[in-house]
């Protein structure tokens, strides 16, 4: 397997690591790359999805200070970045996270530049599922 060329990709923090990549497994069909575990916690995890790479890792709000970031959670579930997954099916998608568990927050219709829903996951991250339009 050749591994993806790393620009910009989200990091994520979540309470419940292997808990999430199971999620996103079921829901975005994530392939797992790499995972290492710390202190029985996921330390670092990067998955991919739909030719994208996104990074995961528990949250460790003891050192805080040092990550930059915390989970949603412990910001009463808010989140200041919303995920965006291209896709050749939003409906399909969608409805596929939504039956893994995320929380519908808008569901797709049409909109002037293709099929756009959006959800949040149940670790608290947000994501838009959007299928472009041709041309």
């Amino acid at each position: 397997m050749t591994e993806p060329k790393r620009a910009t990709a989200p990091y994520l923090s979540v309470r419940g690591g292997s808990e999430a990549i199971k999620f996103y497994k079921a829901a975005f069909a994530a392939e797992e790359l790499e995972r290492f575990d710390h202190e029985g916690k996921l330390g670092h995890a990067t998955l991919r999805i739909n030719g994208g790479i996104l990074m995961l890792a528990d949250e460790f709000p003891e050192i805080e200070h040092l990550t930059g970031n915390v989970a949603p959670p412990t910001l009463g579930n808010r989140t200041t970045v919303t995920i965006n997954l291209t896709v050749d099916d939003a409906d399909a998608w969608f409805d596929r996270a939504v039956m893994a568990g995320a929380e519908i927050l808008r569901p797709v219709t049409g909109e002037f530049f293709g099929r756009h829903g959006k959800l949040r996951d149940p670790f608290g991250h947000v994501w838009s599922v959007v299928t472009l339009k041709d041309g």
